[in-house]
Parts: C-alpha cells; sequence; structure tokens
C-alpha cells in the first residue's frame, strides 16, 4: 500500500479587502460646512486603561499578559490618566478661536479611534446638525497606514451610508507651520552644537512603510525629509539621523530600527556625550513621547551611560504657528478642492491613490 499523501496546506489568506468607496469621494461633494478633528484617544481614569489597551489592540493576538504590563505603566507613571485627550481638547479650542478670528465659519468636532469620545459619536453628533460635509484633520503628520489610511476607514465605517462625506486634509509634515515650530523646538533643547540629533518617530514594521504612500516607503522617506528639512532651518551644520521607538510588535517580526534607546548607548560606546530627542513623528506630549523619551530612554542613560547629557524638544502641540496653517489648509481646499500644491516634489496629494498605504498583514 502506498504511503499516504499528506494533506496540502491551505493556501494563505487573502488579503482583506479595502472598504468600498474610500477613495471614491464624490467629486460634487455637498459644500464644507464643518471641521472634524480625530485623534488616537487614551484613558482618563483608572478604569478605562485596560479597555482602551483592548480597543487599541483588538485583532491584533497581543497576549493578556502583556496588555496588562502596558497598563501598568498608565497607572503607575500617569494615574491612569493619558494627556492625549487633553491636548486635543486644547488643540480643538485653539482650532476654534482660530477660524473665529481669521474665518470661515466652521463648527469643529472632535472624535477618537479608540475612546471617548468615539467617532461613531462624533459622526452621529454631526448628522444630527444637518452637517453635510466636513474637512477633516488628523493628528498624525506623516504617510502611513497607522498615520493616515486607518483614520479614513474609520470615519468611513462612522458615517455609514447618510453620514456626512468627511474629506481628509492633505499630510502638513512639509508646512513651514509644522517644520519652523519643530526647528524652534530642537534649538531650545540643543545643549551645544556639538550635540547629536536623534529625531524620533513611532516605528513600524518594515512591510508597513514599503506599503506607505502611493509608491512605497513613504513613511520613512517623509521622516528623513522633514528631519533635514529642520536641520536647513538651523543653519545645516547639526550632525543629526533618524531613529525609533515605541515598538509593540513580536521580535521576529522586523520593525523599523535603529530603537533610540540602542542608538544612544552605541553613540555613548562611540564616545558622544551630549544628545537631544526630537519626536518629529509626534504632534504633542502625549505617552509615547513622555514615558519611552522622558522615562524609559533617560533612565536608561542615567544608569548605563555615564557622562552622557540627553535632553528632549517639545512637540508642535498647539504653537500658534501651527494651528494658523491647518487653519490655511482648510482654506486650500475650500478654494481648490483637488489642488495639489507645489513643494518641491513632496507627495502631499489631496486625494488618496487607490490602495495607497493598505492595511498590513498580521502576523500568525
Amino acid at each position: 500500500m502506498p504511503p499516504a499523501v499528506p494533506p496540502a496546506a491551505p493556501p494563505p489568506p487573502a488579503p482583506a479587502p479595502l472598504p468600498p468607496g474610500i477613495d471614491d469621494r464624490p467629486e460634487a461633494a455637498p459644500p464644507v460646512d464643518a471641521l472634524l478633528l480625530v485623534s488616537f484617544g487614551g484613558p482618563e481614569g483608572p478604569d478605562d486603561v485596560l479597555p482602551f489597551m483592548e480597543n487599541v489592540t483588538r485583532g491584533r493576538g497581543i497576549p493578556q499578559a502583556r496588555l496588562e504590563e502596558v497598563s501598568r505603566h498608565y497607572l503607575e507613571h500617569f494615574g491612569g490618566v493619558s494627556p492625549i485627550n487633553a491636548q486635543a481638547r486644547a488643540l480643538k479650542a485653539a482650532l476654534e478661536a482660530e477660524l473665529a478670528a481669521r474665518g470661515p465659519d466652521l463648527p469643529v468636532y472632535w472624535g477618537n479611534r479608540n475612546w471617548h469620545p468615539y467617532l461613531d459619536d462624533a459622526l452621529a453628533q454631526m448628522r444630527a446638525d444637518g452637517v453635510r460635509h466636513a474637512l477633516e484633520v488628523v493628528t498624525s503628520a506623516f504617510p502611513s497606514y497607522s498615520g493616515c489610511r486607518q483614520y479614513r476607514e474609520d470615519v468611513w465605517r462612522a458615517r455609514g451610508e447618510d453620514g456626512p462625506v468627511v474629506t481628509k486634509l492633505r499630510h502638513y509634515w512639509a508646512e513651514d507651520g509644522f517644520l519652523d515650530v519643530v526647528a524652534d523646538a530642537l534649538a531650545a533643547a540643543l545643549p551645544s552644537r556639538d550635540a547629536r540629533v536623534l529625531f524620533t518617530a513611532h516605528s513600524i514594521p518594515t512591510s508597513a512603510d514599503a506599503t506607505s504612500g502611493p509608491d512605497g516607503g513613504a513613511y520613512s522617506a517623509a521622516l528623513r525629509d522633514a528631519a533635514g528639512r529642520v536641520v536647513q532651518r538651523l543653519g545645516g551644520d547639526l550632525a543629526w539621523e533618524l531613529v525609533f521607538q515605541s515598538r509593540s510588535g513580536p521580535p521576529h517580526v522586523p520593525w523599523l530600527e535603529p530603537d533610540v534607546g540602542d542608538r544612544l548607548a552605541a553613540l555613548h560606546a562611540e564616545g558622544v556625550r551630549e544628545a537631544v530627542m526630537v519626536p518629529i513623528g509626534f504632534t504633542s506630549d502625549h505617552v509615547e513621547v513622555l514615558y519611552d523619551l522622558d522615562i524609559q530612554a533617560q533612565q536608561r542613560v542615567r544608569e548605563e551611560l555615564p557622562g552622557m547629557v540627553v535632553s528632549r524638544a517639545a512637540t508642535v502641540g498647539t504653537d500658534p504657528r501651527f494651528v494658523a496653517m491647518l487653519r490655511d489648509l482648510v482654506v486650500e481646499r475650500l478654494a481648490a478642492p483637488e489642488e495639489l500644491p507645489d513643494h518641491g516634489g513632496v507627495a502631499t496629494h489631496d486625494r488618496c491613490p487607490h490602495r495607497c498605504c493598505p492595511a498590513p498583514q498580521r502576523p500568525r
């Protein structure tokens, strides 16, 4: 009797389809009558922390023990309260003041991806208020799935079949109102002109970076371009590099490197004794900036890197230049809905190309 033939391995699962219509905003959309601020969201009390973490990691197979460990960081260092919601409220208020002072006359709504106020609630309120077309500003400046397209998918789901049209404003990482503020923050934190400048951003899987933007690699390329533009604003003679932080994936999956802490250790071994961390990938001083840089990285410096002085630059927050720039993008869109501004070849498309930044395939 011939040996039994083992069954064939099942084929890999097909990529999840993108939401139909997400790239099909109607050319003849209703007039814009609102602005929607979209942020990540965060817990606002000890009882919120674990449910928030479960929201953030749903479908990613993160072990419960890991969720509880990260939850302890919130509880031990921040009392269970993330500053990100307060920062979103401050930005909403600043946008409202800017629009009231300079126009256009638009109400500002706010919705989060992962915690109250949820996008579903924000879109429901907008629908009840008769809003037909809102412009969307996201607290993420750079192109990637998690920093751009995922927000668009979440808004698309929240609006349903009869909600208002929501048009995302283009990326703003190349705008003066972003880069000038980062440059000033770096100058204020720079211990000396000899200090090594480490621009930091949230790490993502290398596979996700490879599919970011219409042609791939847009996330890391935009970060390097933005960092270079900041350095040029300060004379162009600073020694700088791009590093990453906040990795959360399994060890066997490649993510963007080097890690900020590992790079600080390597620089110390090379004899560098001054460095400044610039969280260019973030727009506010929320938990990932405060914990990963101000607590974790600085603890490593104190315990392992004797004689090294490391400072940290502030994020853009609600700097008036940043808020004014966001208002200017609103005016730009109202004047020319599909205009592609000239930024010297920088890809700041208004309408995302088809299948731009697809969702990464989760490791099994």
